[in-house]
């Protein structure tokens, strides 16, 4: 409770701030709507539907694209770490291609897609990929050698090794890159949406294209408002119910 009540005192005093320094003619509302202005707009938004459609096209991008990160990222994980020369390629390039921002790839997808849903597609995976593929190659590593040892001694060989000892012992690890693996495709999908707006389809990034474009900054706000809150229900609805359950169950 004591935890509870000092978020929101924080989001409280954030918001106080923010309202007095739009109320008091500090900035512009032109540049910085209030609080108020954008809390009208995300109900009036709600009231539309609004919200709604555009979540529901987003989050099908984000899930088929994540999807498509995490399956690659699996598969290049375990051949980083059973293959030396795979570790000595094609994970030196993963190592620079995971710091390459994702929004530079959203103009070659443009070239090579044009303004599709499969542009956007390629933004996410390019986006997620490395990034997924060496926290799962780092998870597989770090497991102690102590437990392979003991393994072998009480006759694991094989699959039965890595079924029932390498996979369940990087598993907690392996999920908190899953999770960085979402940040990065969540912040991919955002800027593939904002590049690629002459498309039927539209998400919440083509929603806050439209809103710079409009100079309708109380949309603008609304939409990050909403992007933000996508990501903390995530974390409090999936990721964070995994772990507490891995913890739990390895007695931690």
């Amino acid at each position: 409770m004591k935890d509870r009540l000092a978020a929101a005192g924080v989001l409280t005093a954030f918001l106080g701030l923010w309202q007095m320094v739009t109320g008091w003619g500090w900035v512009s509302p032109i540049l910085l709507p209030s609080p108020l202005a954008t809390g009208a707009y995300l109900v009036k938004a709600g009231q539309e539907g609004l919200w709604l459609s555009c979540l529901s096209v987003t989050l099908g991008r984000l899930l088929t694209g994540y999807g498509l990160g995490l399956a690659g990222g699996l598969f290049l994980g375990f051949l980083l770490y059973t293959s030396r020369l795979a570790r000595n390629t094609i994970g030196l390039a993963a190592l620079g291609l995971q710091t390459l921002p994702s929004v530079c790839w959203a103009p070659l997808a443009i070239l090579w897609f044009g303004q599709t849903e499969g542009a956007m597609y390629f933004v996410v995976v390019m986006g997620s990929l490395w990034s997924l593929a060496l926290s799962v190659e780092t998870s597989i590593r770090s497991v102690p050698s102590l437990y392979l040892k003991a393994a072998r001694v009480m006759g694991s060989r094989g699959w039965h090794t890595w079924a029932t000892v390498m996979l369940p012992a990087a598993l907690p690890q392996m999920l908190a890159g899953a999770k960085q693996g979402w940040a990065f495709a969540w912040r991919s999908l955002m800027a593939a949406e904002i590049y690629v707006t002459i498309i039927k389809r539209f998400g919440l990034g083509q929603l806050l294209h439209f809103g710079r474009e409009l100079n309708a900054m109380d949309q603008v706000m609304a939409v990050m408002v909403v992007i933000i809150a996508v990501g903390l229900l995530t974390d409090r609805i999936i990721f964070r119910p995994l772990e507490t359950y891995l913890r739990r169950t390895r007695g931690v």
